[in-house]
């Protein structure tokens, strides 16, 4: 854990870059100081091709970034990097924000209760 899932709709498809979107969101979490670990770290994206935004009359676009993570760090270190990670991602939108009309949003979803995970990934970066 943590694991990022990028929903996007289908109308900015071609200039999204989402690929290059799942690794700025991954090297910026990597770059907080160890707020999250390395080898738990997943992003993925979701097209949405099924949506509907507003009242329908215009071409309207959005991007929901949800953040998932195990409890554990501070409310200083969290907010730090998730300042920092909406950042990368109101960045990475600038000019498709600014040609159309897009929403940009991102939730954090901490789990009270415990994860079941097994990941040996973790081994490379100890």
């Amino acid at each position: 854990m943590p694991h990022v899932i990028v929903e996007y709709t289908d109308n900015i498809k071609e200039e999204a870059n989402i690929g290059v979107l799942l690794e700025k969101i991954n090297w910026s979490m990597i770059d907080s100081g160890g707020v999250f670990p390395i080898g738990g770290i997943r992003s993925r994206a979701i097209e949405l091709k099924d949506y509907f935004v507003a009242d329908g009359a215009a071409d309207d676009a959005f991007v929901h970034v949800s953040l998932r993570i195990g409890g554990g760090r501070s409310e200083e270190e969290l907010t730090a990097a998730c300042d920092k990670l909406f950042d990368v991602v109101k960045e990475h939108f600038a000019a498709l924000f600014d040609k159309r009309y897009l929403a940009l949003s991102m939730e954090v979803e901490e789990f009270t209760r415990p994860t079941y995970k097994q990941n040996n990934i973790h081994k490379r970066y100890k």
